[in-house]
C-alpha cells in the first residue's frame, strides 16, 4: 500500500497554488487539507482543479464561511473523516479574545473535544489530529488570541495521533519558531502557508 502525500495550507495563500497557478504543484498529492483562515475563494479554486477531496476546519476568521462556505470542499469541523484507511479529525477556531463565530473558551472547546472523543472511539483511534489553534505549549504565543488550548494536549495523550497538524501561527510572529517539533512521540507540524506530508502507512 503506498504512502499518501497530503499538502496542508493554512493562513496565507501561496501565489503559485493561486494567482500564479501551476498545477504541477499538485502531482502526486492524495489530498488537501486547510487548517484555516483562508479565503473560501481559494479552497474552491484548488477543488477544481484537484481530483481528490480538499478538506478544511474554520479559522477565527472564518466568519465568510458561515454564508459562503468554499464549494467542492467538505468541512470537518467536530468530525472524522476516513480517507483510504486513515482517520483524520477537525477542530476549528482559537481562543476567545472577542466576539466571534469561531472563538471558544478553554471550556467551549473542552465540550467540543468531549463531543469528538465519542466520534473518535467510534472509529476505533485516531491517525491525524486537525485544528486551527495549536496546543497549550507546542507552537503556541503568550498572547491570549494566540495561546494554545490545554485540552488538545489531552486528546494527543488520549489519543495518540501520529501527526497533530495546525495553522494559526504565522512565521512572521516570530522567526525562529519551528515549523515540526516533537510530543510523546507526536510528530506536531505548523501548516502555515503550505506543508507537504508524506503520510507512511
Amino acid at each position: 500500500m503506498k504512502n499518501l502525500k497530503i499538502l496542508f495550507i493554512s493562513d496565507e495563500p501561496v501565489p503559485i497554488l493561486w494567482d500564479y497557478f501551476d498545477s504541477t504543484r499538485l502531482e502526486g498529492i492524495d489530498i488537501i487539507i486547510s487548517c484555516g483562515d483562508l479565503p473560501p475563494q481559494y479552497l474552491s479554486f484548488l477543488a477544481t482543479f484537484f481530483t481528490g477531496p480538499v478538506l478544511y476546519v474554520h479559522g477565527n476568521h472564518d466568519e465568510c464561511y458561515v454564508k459562503t462556505p468554499p464549494d467542492g470542499c467538505t468541512c470537518i469541523d467536530g468530525r472524522i473523516y476516513e480517507f483510504d484507511g486513515v482517520r483524520i479529525a477537525g477542530l476549528g477556531g482559537c481562543m476567545k479574545y472577542k466576539k466571534g463565530t469561531f472563538l471558544y473558551t478553554e471550556r467551549q472547546m473542552f465540550l467540543r473535544i468531549i463531543r469528538l472523543y465519542c466520534k473518535i472511539f467510534l472509529h476505533k483511534g485516531l491517525d491525524i489530529f486537525v485544528t486551527h489553534a495549536p496546543a497549550y505549549g507546542l507552537n503556541d504565543g503568550e498572547d491570549l488570541p494566540h495561546r494554545g488550548f490545554r485540552c488538545f494536549n489531552y486528546l494527543l495523550q488520549r489519543f495518540h495521533p501520529k501527526y497533530f497538524v495546525h495553522g494559526h501561527m504565522h512565521f512572521s510572529y516570530n522567526y525562529s519558531q519551528k515549523r515540526i517539533c516533537e510530543y510523546n512521540n507526536i510528530t506536531v507540524i505548523n501548516a502555515c502557508e503550505q506543508y507537504v506530508l508524506e503520510y507512511q502507512r
